[in-house]
């Protein structure tokens, strides 16, 4: 008996080592986009797009204003969009790490285009900032020539011409091989731990996805070639908006290790007409329904969900029902579109339950995250997320547990943190103990 009584503490001992150890090792990302910033989007907001009222994107607004007045403009917005103050704030709200967008013309002079340069003095700046306050950085090559997607967040709204110039993708190359040799330097390797190939490219016309795919696997090379002293910067590629298993060859197509390339996808509950007939636990259920396609590429290479937000259309009347909606006249009734500052604390927790949600299946089957964006209208705002509410504090806290079918080992309630293995209990180190 004896026997089996030391046996078992020494078991015990050994299980609180490895947790221990797990926890000195958690690389989960638990980040947030640097929306607007370093590219334009009007629909952030911003004193900025006063400058110049007719423009919609960075291409129109330094096209309007020409490049002295666009730098000048530009250089008061970079100051002040997002400073050390804002990095610090963050940092106390138990973010990790930031993901900062760039746009192709910041990194390489482009002549032919109205855009200027000087982002880059910003994001330097960014970086210092960032490693002083113990956050990692990813930086996003989000606008490249031509425009991806012909979405405004490429810098140029409209037309779609990646694929169709055919020196826009060797350029894109140019621009990446460029990033990778800054920032693989041994005095960013504190701070910089990713390049993102592009952001968003679609796959769909006038692209082709399998241009994408090749230009992945030529980018990939081209970006390892060019690393210097950091070689364990982490690749990473945009899904492309088709599904995440469509990727799980890469790594073996590139003949890269499972820390050397990651996938990311962006799962937002707008937009698209399958979610907005959706109501509270609607879009809860939707959520939870990403674990699996997200647990099933972790598996093959790090996956992280590159954006999100607390975003949904809903509207909740008085009894606590919620429908689909962005408007309603029913004494009592309130919507998420209205001004979030003035929700009740029936909508503050419909969203807090939906945050909930996804961090829940973002922390137990994927690489981490990172909230769209720092700041932004409404449910868009990570910071008066926390303000308001709507994001938990600390980011563990949890006041609908266990809405996706699991509970996370780093749970806490009303503050009180408990361990700290991020991993689901289900799936835990040796299942649940």
């Amino acid at each position: 008996m004896k026997f089996f009584t030391i046996i078992s503490a020494t078991l015990i001992l050994l299980l609180r080592q490895v947790v221990a150890d797990h926890h000195q090792h958690d690389h989960t990302i638990r980040g947030v986009n640097v929306g607007g910033w370093l590219i334009l989007e009007q629909w952030l907001g911003g004193d900025i797009w006063n400058a110049a009222s007719g423009a919609s994107d960075e291409y129109s607004f330094c096209n309007s204003l020409g490049q002295d007045a666009a730098l000048s403009a530009l250089q008061q917005h970079w100051s002040t969009w997002f400073t050390q103050d804002t990095v610090n704030e963050l940092a106390s709200y138990g973010i990790n790490a930031l993901r900062i967008p760039i746009g192709y013309w910041s990194v390489v002079e482009d002549q032919s285009q109205p855009y200027v340069m000087g982002a880059m003095d910003y994001l330097d700046q960014a970086l210092g900032w960032a490693e002083n306050a113990g956050l990692k950085v990813w930086i996003d090559l989000h606008g490249v020539p031509g425009s991806q997607n012909g979405f405004d967040n490429s810098g140029h709204a409209g037309g779609v011409g990646w694929q169709d110039n055919s020196g826009n993708i060797p350029s894109t190359i140019t621009v990446l091989q460029s990033m990778a040799k800054k920032y693989s330097a041994s005095n960013y390797s504190d701070v910089v731990v990713a390049i993102e190939l592009v952001n968003e490219p679609i796959s769909w016309s006038p692209n082709d996805v399998n241009v994408t795919r090749q230009f992945y696997i030529d980018a990939y090379a081209a970006v390892r070639s060019s690393l210097t002293d950091n070689q364990d910067l982490q690749i990473i590629m945009h899904d492309s908006f088709v599904n995440l298993s469509d990727w799980s060859d890469m790594p073996s197509t590139v003949n890269a290790s499972y820390d050397q390339l990651g996938l990311d996808t962006h799962i937002y509950q707008v937009f698209t007409p399958d979610v907005t007939t959706l109501d509270g636990p609607g879009h809860v259920q939707k959520a939870c329904d990403y674990q699996y396609s997200l647990q099933s590429s972790n598996d093959v290479l790090p996956t992280y969900a590159g954006e999100w937000s607390a975003a949904e259309e809903v509207c909740i009347f008085s009894n606590g029902t919620t429908i689909a909606g962005t408007s309603c006249s029913e004494d009592g009734c309130q919507c998420t579109s209205d001004d979030s500052s003035k929700w009740s604390q029936q909508l503050v927790d419909v969203v807090r339950s939906f945050v909930e949600a996804q961090m829940d299946v973002f922390e137990g089957n994927s690489t981490g995250y990172f909230f769209w964006s720092h700041t932004g209208p409404g449910a868009w705002n990570f910071i008066s997320g926390v303000q308001q509410g709507w994001i938990p504090q600390p980011l563990s806290d949890r006041q609908f547990p266990g809405q996706c079918g699991f509970q996370l080992q780093n749970e806490t309630h009303g503050g009180h943190h408990g361990n700290h293995d991020h991993r689901r209990v289900k799936r835990g180190l040796l299942g649940s103990i």
